[in-house]
């Protein structure tokens, strides 16, 4: 994908190197080039902030003819560019800063002086490299908008399941589940995905005595689930046993289903790769991102973002179907 052949490239990344999108990207970039990896395994995000920045304080950068900065390359970028002077320098803008903060998250408001920060970061950052990598083609039509960058810098990859891991499976059901209808949902619980759309929704079809839903994440307090004993609640699970109960599964939900944060628009949910690899059904967020890999089909349902209903009529649509 990145067209690169016999260079000696150095990869820095924040993240954890295991981290899937650092694996992908490692993995693309080793096929014909030498790849020297600078990124390290604590849990501690600072602690590998504070060892990529000591390692890169002491290096020497001549023998490299690309740099690629993975994970948060805000954090990279803008302190040493100098140093990087010379080299082709590409990035993964995986996450805008400004855009995750300010719109997503909400930490701060729109134009207070963080916000202002933010967007000059994340525009020093972009603007500083000759090549850029986005996860979705609307991702890149907005940071090219928003940041004031040459559409044709920004290169779309998008992101991959684990098929280690991850792979179609013929996963006999329990026996208390044999003529139910399975109909499953997991994610960090992040605010773009929409929960309270899903928890609504799980509260309309769980009237149905013949569905089981599964919601797999980490709820807080004041997000009820439904009182209805065929909802089953699990804060989390290791991914061989996700994958299980994925496996399971007659229906996934993949969303994003938040209608209200933009970011969810231009977002391919990571889970939807998952199901994909795995063969479910499942059922995608109305937007263009969703559109650039997936289409309506036996295995691709989409519909309105943010509106439990119209989730609820899906489901019970798809279950009637898959029964009749």
């Amino acid at each position: 994908m990145f067209g690169l052949k016999n260079k000696k490239i150095l990869f820095i990344t924040t993240k954890n190197t295991e981290y899937l999108r650092n694996v992908q990207e490692i993995n693309l970039l080793s096929q014909d080039n030498s790849v020297t990896v600078v990124g390290y395994n604590d849990k501690s995000y600072i602690k590998r902030l504070l060892k990529v920045y000591f390692r890169l304080c002491f290096m020497s950068f001549k023998k490299f003819d690309l740099v690629f900065i993975g994970f948060a390359p805000q954090f990279i970028l803008p302190l040493f560019n100098l140093r990087f002077r010379k080299k082709q320098i590409t990035i993964d803008f995986f996450i805008s800063v400004y855009d995750t903060l300010v719109f997503d998250r909400k930490i701060f408001k729109q134009n207070s002086i963080p916000a202002k920060l933010c967007k000059w970061l994340d525009k020093k950052c972009i603007h500083s490299a000759h090549t850029i990598i986005c996860d979705t083609n609307s991702h890149g039509d907005y940071f090219a908008t928003e940041f004031m960058v040459e559409r044709e810098k920004i290169n779309t990859l998008y992101l991959e399941a684990d098929t280690s891991i991850y792979k179609k499976q013929l996963c006999k059901k329990p026996q208390h589940l044999s003529d139910k209808f399975v109909v499953l949902y997991f994610g960090s619980v992040l605010p773009l995905q929409g929960i309270d759309v899903v928890l609504k929704s799980a509260e309309n079809v769980c009237a149905h005595k013949d569905i089981v839903f599964y919601f797999i994440g980490p709820l807080k307090p004041e997000q009820k689930t439904p009182a209805q004993n065929n909802f089953i609640h699990i804060d989390w699970l290791p991914q061989e046993k996700l994958a299980e109960h994925i496996g399971w599964a007659d229906l996934c939900l993949a969303g994003h289903f938040n209608s209200q944060i933009n970011k969810a628009k231009r977002t391919i949910p990571g889970k939807a790769y998952i199901y994909e690899a795995m063969e479910k059904p499942m059922i995608l967020g109305e937007n263009s991102a969703t559109h650039e890999l997936f289409h309506p089909d036996e295995k691709h349902f989409f519909v309105e973002m943010g509106n439990p209903e119209k989730l609820s009529e899906k489901i019970l649509e798809i279950k009637n179907s898959v029964r009749n």
